[in-house]
């Protein structure tokens, strides 16, 4: 038999053993993102976010899995380009008719980066852009559910139909008084709509599957009336007795962007075509890149993909230079960023300051913390990159020499592709959405004036929010460590989020104690501590000179949050965690609750 024919042979039994393995892990995250109902039927909150937590590592596991039976089966990394060539036309070819193609295509990139030496392998060989639409897959021979189900309602008929989109996800738990829900629901739908005449194509377009997180059931969808839409999410909860209630109805892009925040935990759905997902999502928030979108799914290594295209796209389509970022520069980060693109990039420096005893390993496994934690919509989500390469010319000459002086480790500039171009190529990195500091956003409204109203105003809702984003960090289980100013910031939506883990712990982990009365006199005066301080010791009362040293703010920050201070909050929150209770976070204000659902536990 000729050697090309073998090489062939060869090369389809290697794609069609990859996509066996991208199959085996679709099938086990649709699996555990399915159960997702029985648990939050069950009121089994603990198994809800135990899985939220595990679901992440599954894709990491499944390319080691694929990785090494490539190896065993077919020594992968011994093939030739031309192999390699022919295993990436024959995987296209596995891709007709699928249902998860830009999944599978990703999965294809996993795998062969991690098998072939980064010397070795090319472009050629991965997708560095779809090969393979995603438009109207549905339309094709697809044996799974519609995306959506419509409804046709008219004025008459709206509280029934808001009835049967409900019951048509079949909870197997009763409800307290759906009728009564309901018609809160229709209320508040016609409020949206206003007295606008009801068109021909008035209708409700739900996605088939509920999205659940930690204590909450979400339907979505929207309201479609001529030529407008209307996004909306109806968060299903358990009351105190165990049944169900719809506990208010948010409304419009920006309530859904705050629900499908990259601040908060990822969504478990079960969705046979997920790029319809994201297609039907996107048209609700259009301002949320597809990345995100296909980040709160669950599809993390999807978004990191979608991610960097748009990076590399963003990179040919601009002129800025990546910088210094604005701001007070951590100890153990350095932080850059590009003007035009509304992202960080964080790298964790070479060596501390005494202050800081920590190490590369510990700070990468805080930043895995807050990765498989839920993030209660106050601690921004991180995409984590390895050998990340950008022109060098796009680069400040001061960034170069910080980047220099501070993680040597990190930086390497070649020309790496033999093409004449010199590149940056930092070794690991962290990128995030960029936020305005908050102690930047405070120092805007002190420059203002304190008694400026708008100052004033601004003032006013950084402290509370500051507070709640620490209290909402409490519920969580999380001490954010370092609470400075600096370390939270102001996401568009005014909500304030911590961004910077290096000392973050579990509350459960800490000793919150009063600082012990002085002993004598010189204890008193004396400006060392006269009390032993243990490794995991916390003294709330101490925050207060460190955060408060502004007259205004601390006069916002009493009122609103005084019991910060005292070792006795802390200490509550603390028991009630360890004896399992699952505290409540509220994904949107306390306002938009409807009136029974003041008793009610919520997600």
């Amino acid at each position: 038999m000729f050697p090309q024919r073998l090489d062939s042979y060869l090369a389809y039994d290697i794609a069609k053993a990859m996509m066996d393995g991208f199959n085996r892990h679709y099938q086990l995250f649709r699996s555990e993102s399915a159960s997702a109902k029985q648990r939050f039927e069950t009121a089994d909150w603990h198994g809800q976010q135990r899985a939220q937590r595990e679901r992440i590592e599954f894709y990491d596991l499944r390319v080691r899995e694929a990785s090494t039976s490539l190896e065993l089966h077919f020594k992968a990394g011994e093939q030739t380009m031309e192999v390699w060539q022919q295993v990436k036309l024959h995987y296209i070819g596995l891709l007709v008719n699928h249902q998860q193609p830009e999944l599978a295509e990703t999965f294809f990139n996993s795998v062969t980066t991690k098998i072939l030496h980064r010397s070795y392998f090319q472009n050629d060989f991965i997708f560095v852009r779809p090969a393979v639409s995603t438009e109207y897959i549905e339309n094709g021979k697809s044996t799974a559910l519609p995306t959506y189900r419509s409804y046709y309602p008219t004025l008459e008929t709206m509280q029934a139909t808001v009835l049967q989109l409900i019951n048509d996800f079949d909870l197997q738990v009763a409800f307290e008084d759906s009728s009564r829900d309901a018609a809160y629901v229709v209320e508040a739908m016609q409020k949206r709509l206003g007295d606008v005449k009801l068109r021909a194509n008035f209708q409700i377009q739900v996605l088939s599957g509920l999205f659940y997180r930690n204590k909450g059931a979400y339907v979505v969808g929207k309201i479609i009336n001529g030529f407008t839409e209307h996004p909306f999410a109806l968060p299903v909860l358990h009351n105190k007795d165990g049944k169900l209630v719809i506990d208010a109805a948010l409304f419009g892009e920006d309530d859904l962007l705050i629900l499908f925040s990259f601040a908060r935990a990822y969504f478990m759905v079960d969705m046979g075509i997920p790029s319809a997902y994201v297609q039907f999502l996107r048209s609700m928030m259009p301002r949320m890149p597809r990345a995100e979108i296909y980040n709160a799914l669950g599809l993390a290594k999807q978004g990191k993909t979608l991610f960097y295209r748009d990076f590399l796209y963003h990179l040919r389509h601009s002129t800025d230079k990546f910088r210094i970022a604005p701001g007070i520069k951590g100890m153990v980060m350095l932080v850059f960023d590009l003007p035009s693109f509304p992202y960080v990039f964080k790298v964790i420096k070479d060596y501390y300051p005494p202050q800081k005893d920590t190490t590369r390993e510990q700070i990468k496994g805080k930043y895995l913390l807050v990765k498989q934690h839920d993030r209660v919509g106050r601690m921004a989500d991180t995409q984590e990159y390895s050998e990340v390469a950008f022109p060098r010319d796009r680069f400040d000459d001061e960034l170069i020499a910080e980047i220099e002086k501070f993680a040597p480790s990190q930086l390497e500039i070649s020309d790496r592709d033999g093409d004449g171009q010199m590149e940056v190529i930092i070794k690991h990195v962290y990128i995030e959405r960029r936020m305005i500091p908050l102690n930047i956003y405070l120092q805007e409204a002190f420059d203002a004036g304190v008694d400026e109203p708008d100052a004033q105003g601004q003032i006013e809702r950084a402290v509370v929010e500051y507070g709640n984003a620490i209290k909402d960090l409490v519920a969580a289980n999380i001490f954010p460590g370092d609470m400075l100013w600096k370390n939270f910031g102001i996401t568009r939506h005014g909500k304030v989020v911590f961004y910077d883990y290096d000392e973050i712990e579990y509350i459960t982990d800490c000793k919150f104690r009063k600082v012990p009365a002085p002993r004598h006199e010189e204890d008193e005066m004396s400006g060392e501590i006269w009390y032993s301080v243990g490794p995991k010791d916390v003294f709330p009362e101490t925050f207060g000179p460190f955060l408060l040293g502004n007259d205004a703010v601390r006069g916002v920050f009493m009122r609103h949050h005084a019991d910060l201070l005292d070792a006795a909050f802390w200490q509550h929150h603390q028991s009630r965690i360890q004896a399992g209770h699952v505290f409540d976070v509220f994904p949107y204000e306390q306002d938009k609750r409807f009136a029974q659902a003041k008793n009610i536990s919520v997600a």
